[in-house]
């Protein structure tokens, strides 16, 4: 009898995902995507000014009107301004020399050789924990999560008999699902920070949004996903994947040289958390704000937040890279740095055409009608409080299935949604959070996000028929436990009243 091979019908949800990944491919590069929706502000604003569009702003009658871009006054700012908007586009300056710091750490070595002992020194029943835990710290140092703790994560787990696929996921899960999550400050906070400053400014034009905004919150946040993505692990994704059966490999272990300068570059780190004490601590210290002595607010801490940053992930970074000997010289260092800066030449071309969309949708002044005219409609149906809140989560992480850059999808949504939730009593630092929830969330499910296809690659070593279906699969619990607990995390937070930064309120 001959053998027929018979063809099944993609399963409904693999014709979702499909119908997902060719819209989001489909879509133009994020730095296109800006350019496009310039022009489009220019449109709108000539039409709004032609048809008298404007709002009210207070009981004393004073207006907001639309002004055109397409008017001699328009083309003399567009033409004006365009160098200006991007040297002084606020994301940029901070995420540059944010990364000096972090890539002298990362090309020296210091951060991947402190993944690895981590994860390997970790007891077996916390593994897991270990694992997500790292994965989530690991996000302030851009890619190195990605390429060194994924596939360590998948060693570590089957060095404990145990399935690598549950320990690639875990180590995934934190890395990309935590992304919003952590300890410390990483480059995103400043990057973010900035874009929330521009969008805020529509409405208040003093006002700042700090890299410490979220800072409370992510704390928080990092012991929540670390729980979450353990339990995940432990009784969902590793007991649907079975026994591993396949050959058992032993992870590398540091060599004595590495862990020699590791202590060293851990010891450099604590100095400076001590001098960092010595310098806020005490009253009337230096990184205290003078006029009230705190150290939030306007306080040389929180003002001095990004170089501070970059100086404790750069001398720690410098002392290993040397007692490693990974860096011999100051040649090296320089390479390093330039190395590091070579790889921001995308993300320069994406602040030039970001920064001109956000200055023209300030100057047309429609981000202050839409805002307005927004909150008015959102008044008017009743819509408010959390439920407004949770559709704000649920429409960002839709978005990210299809845009996969956070900074991109927040430069095009904050100049709306920012001043929009401000007229609706949110502070900017808020809807950056609630932006971040849903952003984190759905990244690991994203077939668009950029490593995707990297995990897959990672992911064939143990299993050849590993594809997107097997790996969206296989995080989408992380995905749903994530978005839940998270989103519970946050009302339970603002039902406190808590501050969700240094200084910053839920509210206006």
């Amino acid at each position: 009898m001959e053998n027929i091979d018979i063809i099944r019908k993609p399963a409904f949800s693999d014709r979702i995902l499909a119908r997902i990944e060719k819209t989001g491919n489909a879509l133009p590069h994020p730095a296109t995507l800006f350019i496009i929706f310039s022009f489009i502000v220019v449109l709108f604003s000539a039409l709004g000014e032609a048809l008298g569009w404007h709002v009210v702003l207070d009981s004393s009658g004073r207006t907001s009107e639309v002004s055109s871009l397409m008017s001699r006054q328009g083309f003399e700012y567009i033409l004006g301004t365009l160098v200006r908007n991007f040297v002084s586009f606020a994301p940029l300056g901070t995420v540059l020399v944010a990364m000096l710091g972090v890539g002298v750490a990362e090309k020296g070595g210091m951060i991947s050789s402190f993944l690895k002992m981590t994860v390997l020194s970790a007891p077996r029943h916390l593994v897991s924990a270990m694992v997500v835990f790292l994965g989530v710290l690991s996000n302030v140092a851009s890619d190195a999560g990605y390429v060194v703790l994924v596939p360590l994560g998948a060693i570590v787990f089957m060095s404990f008999g145990r399935h690598p696929l549950a320990g690639m996921a875990a180590a995934f899960a934190g890395v990309s699902g935590g992304f919003s999550a952590n300890l410390m400050l990483g480059t995103l906070d400043p990057l973010l920070g900035g874009i929330t400053t521009e969008a805020a400014r529509i409405i208040d034009s003093s006002y700042t949004v700090h890299a410490t905004a979220n800072w409370y919150f992510m704390i928080a946040s990092t012991f929540l996903i670390t729980i979450a993505g353990a339990f995940v692990t432990d009784r969902i994704v590793e007991p649907r994947l079975g026994a591993w059966k396949g050959e058992i490999k032993q992870a590398e272990s540091l060599g004595q040289r590495e862990r020699k300068a590791l202590f060293l570059s851990m010891g450099s780190l604590l100095l400076m958390f001590v001098l960092l004490a010595v310098l806020s601590i005490p009253e009337g210290a230096v990184m205290r704000d003078p006029a009230t002595g705190s150290l939030g607010g306007n306080s040389l801490l929180i003002k001095g937040i990004v170089p501070l940053l970059a100086l404790f992930f750069f001398v720690p970074g410098l002392v290993y890279a040397f007692a490693a000997g990974t860096m011999k010289n100051d040649k090296d260092v320089v390479k390093a740095l330039s190395e590091t800066m070579s790889s921001m030449g995308g993300y320069l071309v994406l602040a030039f055409t970001a920064s001109q969309f956000i200055a023209w949708f300030n100057y047309s002044g429609l981000g202050t009608v839409i805002a307005f005219k927004g909150a008015e409609l959102l008044d008017t149906i009743g819509f408010r409080g959390f439920p407004l809140i949770l559709a704000f989560i649920f429409t960002s992480a839709v978005i990210n299935l299809f845009i996969g850059s956070a900074s991109a999808k927040w430069a095009i949504m904050a100049p709306i949604f920012v001043p929009l939730l401000m007229q609706m009593g949110y502070s900017p630092e808020l809807t950056q959070l609630a932006y971040r929830i849903g952003d984190s969330t759905t990244n690991i499910i994203s077939p668009l996000m950029a490593y995707f296809a990297v995990i897959i690659a990672f992911a064939n070593e143990y299993d050849e028929e590993a594809g997107m279906g097997t790996m969206i699969s296989t995080m989408l619990p992380y995905s749903i436990v994530f978005m839940l607990g998270w989103t519970i995390l946050l009302g339970v937070w603002i039902l406190a009243g808590l501050p969700i930064g240094p200084g910053v309120s839920p509210y206006m």
